[in-house]
Order: structure tokens, then C-alpha cells, then sequence
């Protein structure tokens, strides 16, 4: 603390670096260490709550129509994940002979979406 009198005064470039000085260690001028990102505060919550798995399940469900192309998008009827397993349903029985002797092929293109082994097993209905 700086006490001024008569006898002690600072010339402006120490009195600058004094107050520099008490700014520097005020809590509010301090960047806090436990600081992230919204994306890693967003992945810890979801981790937090498990909700990891559902939500990557969610995002290759909403990317089907990227990943498989408008072709096969378009004749799939239904298409949900329970339990590791993709269910597809789709109104053409040709389109349903070619996805069923690709299905390892599909559970590649997931996986690599992800990143993660979410998808283990492909059944068409």
C-alpha cells in the first residue's frame, strides 16, 4: 500500500509500474487455469451424464443421407440403432439385396463418421 505525503512522492512512471504491479495479482484480471473450450465443456458434459454414446448414435442417424448418398437416402423408410445394431428399412427389395452384401462396408463408414465402434451389426428389415 502506498502511503503519500509531502516527503515521498512517486513520479508518474513509478507510480504506473506500482499499479501494475497490485493489477497483475488482482483475481479478476487473471485468466483461470480450469478455463475450456465450449466444444471440451460440451463433450465433458455429455460424458458427464453418458449421454456420448446416444448422442454420436443420434449424429449418424441425422448424417445417413451424407454418408449413403440421395439414392439410398431416399428409398430408406425407417433407420434407428439399438444395442450396437443399425436397422435399416428400405421400400426396394434390389436396394435391400445390395445393402445386405455390403453391410460391412456400411459399419466402415460409420465407424470412420465417428471415430468410435458404434455400429457392430447391420440388419435390414
Amino acid at each position: 500500500m502506498l502511503i503519500f505525503n509531502e516527503q515521498s512522492r512517486l513520479s508518474t512512471p513509478e507510480l504506473l509500474q506500482h499499479s501494475m504491479k497490485y493489477r497483475r495479482n488482482d483475481p479478476i484480471n487473471q485468466r483461470k487455469s480450469n478455463t475450456s473450450t465450449v466444444g471440451e465443456a460440451i463433450r465433458d458434459l455429455l460424458n458427464v451424464y453418458r449421454l456420448q454414446h446416444k448422442f454420436d448414435e443420434a449424429r449418424l442417424i441425422e448424417s445417413w443421407d451424407r454418408l449413403m448418398g440421395k439414392s439410398i437416402a431416399s428409398r430408406t423408410t425407417r433407420l434407428f440403432i439399438k444395442d450396437k445394431k443399425l436397422f435399416i428399412q428400405v421400400s426396394s427389395a434390389p436396394l435391400k439385396n445390395e445393402l445386405s452384401l455390403s453391410k460391412a462396408k456400411i459399419i466402415e463408414i460409420f465407424d470412420r463418421e465417428v471415430g468410435k465402434d458404434i455400429i457392430r451389426q447391420v440388419i435390414l428389415l
